[in-house]
């Protein structure tokens, strides 16, 4: 495998803001007569200035996709269990602007709404020692790819094909798969559970999937065909079965599962899982394929991890900058993520190894990832930033600014 980044100046890289709204915003805390506070990652970092950073990011010579191969092995290498999940799904970073690639008005979970905004699927994986993105792509909307224009620059190529947020899954799957990472299960949301051409791939590659669908989404069972909340409906109250989605920060997450077997055509078993909330009564609904019959625990157990995906985000987005960047090309944007991702690979691989070599005493909670970061930058990265280090970047503000 090649030799990967250090993973101190990548936790460095993700830790502060960098970029146009880093001079933004010193430019309001001056006005404010606020104190400015060193936004640049490059001080962090230990550079002189800004401009090797931007260099790393816009203009070197390095490959972001062989890196993001490299922190795909890793997080494999170290996480890897019999039990392990692929999840995908998307989250949108909000933009003021509309030169920024890929960026316009469209609906992101981030906001809960239509916001102006730039949206990333990623591929997560998910096992019993912890999870950690493995693959990035960017979603290009038509609006960009019938403009040849807006994509040069942007950093795109005048001939790039739009691709929907299943067909992305679906590429990104693919190069886990080829790669050699054996996996069982996939699991999404809606977006990509009510997609025919990604189930159809993932069963032509023999990988089971537990995909979230819409309600009204139909289904084929052998008294015929029915809309989802509709068989929910004819569920008899004792096949409803108390189960955990998982452990969550306030202990499991308890609903009620119930399953039915589908007869639609083609290979493999089909069936309908349907979660109830034990409070609420809210119900959802899981379109479920496997090469063999699987169990329900075991349906249960893969629907659950599709909240694995959110903690990553917020722990990519907290801790490694994931949404920090203020980056207007393609290139650009790819390097950034990727690296961020492999600060968070990093931090949930030592969660992982101190896990399992040094169990927590009694009274404290297990070692987390915000921990294992606090600790590092307060004990490697701080230290080496002297009081003359912190002077000439003070100098370079002032100078830049003026």
């Amino acid at each position: 495998m090649r030799r990967l980044p250090s993973a101190g100046r990548i936790l460095e890289i993700g830790h502060v803001r960098f970029g146009r709204r880093a001079g933004e915003t010193h430019r309001r805390q001056r006005r404010q007569g606020a104190p400015v506070r060193p936004h640049s990652i490059a001080e962090w970092a230990g550079e002189a200035s800004p401009h090797g950073m931007q260099h790393l990011l816009g203009r070197a010579s390095w490959d972001a996709d062989a890196v993001r191969d490299n922190v795909r092995d890793y997080v494999i290498e170290h996480l890897r269990d019999e039990a392990g999940v692929l999840v995908v799904d998307e989250t949108g970073d909000l933009k003021k602007g509309t030169h920024t690639v890929a960026v316009q008005r469209q609906y992101t979970g981030t906001a809960g709404r239509i916001e102006n905004a730039q949206v990333a699927v990623y591929l997560v994986y998910a096992g019993e020692r912890g999870h950690a993105a493995v693959d990035r792509e960017l979603y290009i909307p038509r609006s960009w790819t019938g403009d040849p224009d807006s994509c040069r620059a942007g950093g795109l190529g005048e001939d790039t094909v739009f691709a929907t947020k299943p067909e992305l899954a679906a590429r990104m799957i693919g190069r886990f798969l080829d790669a050699g990472h054996p996996v069982d299960w996939v699991t999404g949301d809606e977006v990509y559970g009510g997609n025919p051409k990604l189930r159809s791939a993932l069963e032509e590659r023999q990988v089971g999937y537990v995909l979230a669908m819409a309600c009204s989404a139909e289904a084929t069972t052998s008294a015929g065909k029915f809309r989802a909340d509709a068989l929910a409906a004819k569920v008899p109250k004792r096949a409803w079965q108390k189960l955990s989605a998982g452990a969550g920060a306030k202990g499991h997450r308890f609903y009620d599962w119930a399953v039915i077997d589908l007869t639609e055509p083609g290979p493999g078993h089909r069936q309908l899982l349907i979660r109830r909330n034990r409070t609420t009564g809210e119900l959802a609904y899981y379109r479920c394929w496997s090469p063999a019959p699987a169990p329900l625990a075991t349906l249960v157990r893969v629907a659950g991890s599709k909240w694995r995906v959110e903690e990553t985000f917020q722990a990519g987005k907290g801790l490694a900058g994931l949404d920090e960047h203020q980056l207007r090309r393609f290139t650009s944007w790819s390097r950034w993520v990727t690296l961020a991702m492999l600060a968070h690979a990093f931090l949930a691989v030592l969660r992982a190894d101190e896990h399992a070599r040094t169990p927590a005493p009694d009274g404290l909670i297990p070692l987390t990832c915000n921990e294992v970061q606090r600790l590092f930058i307060t004990l490697v990265v701080q230290p080496a930033h002297d009081a003359a280090h912190r002077l000439r970047w003070s100098t370079w503000r002032r100078r830049h600014q003026a």
